[in-house]
């Protein structure tokens, strides 16, 4: 009897000491997944969106200028990709932006032309719109923007109603740079919902917000990435330097001073050189934040230069225009270990392509399904080509439709519709007009334009045209 108790005795023993054993390794097992969960958040990105106003093809160092030093944003081209073949969505401000919110051609949204100071004070993005901030919001972001919104004057229309959970700058499409005037004569700078002027060199103020941000949300602090939209005014009229005085004032639609034209130039170089000082600061804020090897910093255009004083790198036309001239602008993406460092691609790529990629860096799928732009993701990391598409821009009544190297433009001016077609492979500058030597080619391309006009417009109501 003493044996068998003995028995059972140790039995339990050895029942106890397995199932405390089973329970440290459950233990340790959930405990080892812990770190992996936080390990797969926290790679996600910091992304700093930087968008330059009316930057030209031709006004980068990097893409060939002579005249305009920019080392900074050439230093972020040697870090990263410089793109060849990159779109804006439309030929002006507010359509492209548009489009780099919702991942949409701007048609679909109603923000077909630009929503100006004049005219359109009462219209906006609609807020049913599911914009990137809104997407990287929900996959734990914390979001701000700095500068030019350009998607709604009034207060209704605000970023902060749109997925920004800080904003500090404009909604209109310019203002003075000092006195913060637009061209109707209306103070527009804001913090958050509500008008609140400050002192400060526009340009020099959205670098310093977008310091000061970086500083205050690095995610070592708050334990969340960040998206940071730091949307340049510059170099777009007025011509004004750091140093210059006002040309507006409130209550008045006129300059109160003139900018000398011999001086116009000078001044317009020293805008650009000044936006490109300021994001070396932010990229030096990066470093020393330790955050250079997971953040992702994307620079831009919204459209080609102004005709008079901007140079487009011999593409024809400027902004306002469908050349090549009005849309092709530079795209520099740098994010260190992910993307190969100096390299160029020959991708054709457009605004509206930022909304799915960026949101699968975040790690996930965008919410809206009919949205029109692709995920390059993986060809930023592992160089794989893109799908063939065609690509389309409409501005009032000039058209055209990219497919591969042939592009299609059609212009009416009263009531007299003129159509031609380049190889852009051969003929960048668009000078050669085939429409003659490929009638079938022009019929078909033509139709396609057709087709996607009605579709892209079916049941929207437009905003500005």
């Amino acid at each position: 009897m003493k044996t068998k108790k003995k028995k059972s005795m140790y039995f339990k023993h050895a029942v106890k000491l397995i199932l405390g054993i089973t329970v440290v390794i459950l233990s340790c097992k959930k405990q080892e997944k812990q770190p992996q969960e936080a390990s797969n958040k926290s790679i996600q990105p910091n992304i700093i969106l930087i968008m330059a106003d009316d930057l030209g093809y031709g006004e980068l160092s990097s893409y060939g200028s002579t005249k305009i030093n920019t080392p900074n944003i050439d230093k972020l081209a040697a870090q990263g990709v410089k793109f060849l073949d990159f779109h804006s969505n439309g030929p002006v401000c507010s359509p492209t932006r548009a489009a780099l919110m919702t991942g949409k051609y701007q048609q679909r949204t109603g923000v077909e032309g630009v929503i100006t100071a004049a005219n359109h004070r009462e219209v906006g993005l609609n807020l049913k719109e599911l914009t990137l901030a809104e997407e990287l919001q929900n996959l734990g972001y914390a979001t701000a923007m700095f500068g030019k919104w350009h998607l709604g004057y009034a207060e209704e229309f605000n970023p902060t109603y749109q997925g920004f959970e800080t904003f500090t700058g404009f909604v209109g499409g310019n203002i003075d740079y000092h006195s913060h005037i637009d061209q109707e004569g209306y103070l527009d700078w804001w913090k958050g919902n509500v008008i609140d002027n400050e002192k400060g060199y526009t340009t020099d103020l959205i670098t310093r917000y977008g310091i000061n941000y970086i500083k205050n949300n690095n995610p070592k602090k708050t334990g969340k990435p960040f998206f940071l939209y730091l949307s340049q005014e510059s170099p777009h009229y007025p011509i004004q330097g750091r140093h210059d005085k006002p040309v507006r004032e409130e209550g008045n639609k006129k300059y109160i001073r003139k900018v000398a034209k011999d001086s116009v130039q000078l001044i317009y170089t020293e805008m650009i050189e000044t936006m490109d000082e300021g994001i070396g600061e932010i990229m030096k804020t990066v470093n020393a934040e330790d955050l250079n090897e997971n953040t992702m910093i994307i620079f831009c255009s919204d459209n080609g230069a102004a005709g008079k004083r901007g140079d487009n790198g011999g593409l024809r036309d400027s902004k306002a225009s469908v050349y090549e001239g009005g849309h092709r602008v530079p795209l520099i993406i740098s994010y260190p270990n992910q993307i190969k460092a100096n390299s160029v691609s020959n991708a054709t790529v457009m605004t509206m392509d930022f909304l799915p990629t960026l949101v699968d860096f975040a790690g996930g799928k965008p919410s809206v399904k009919n949205i029109d732009g692709i995920n390059f993701k993986s060809h930023l990391i592992n160089e794989t080509e893109l799908e063939d598409r065609n690509l389309y821009w409409v501005f009032g009544s000039k058209k055209a439709v990219r497919n591969g190297d042939w592009k299609l433009v059609t212009i009416e001016n009263e009531g007299k519709q003129s159509i031609e077609l380049f190889n852009l492979k051969n003929d960048l500058s668009e000078k050669q007009d085939l429409s003659a030597n490929e009638p079938e080619r022009v019929k078909n391309m033509l139709s396609q334009l057709e087709n996607w006009e009605s579709e892209v417009r079916k049941g929207v109501v437009s905003v500005a045209k």
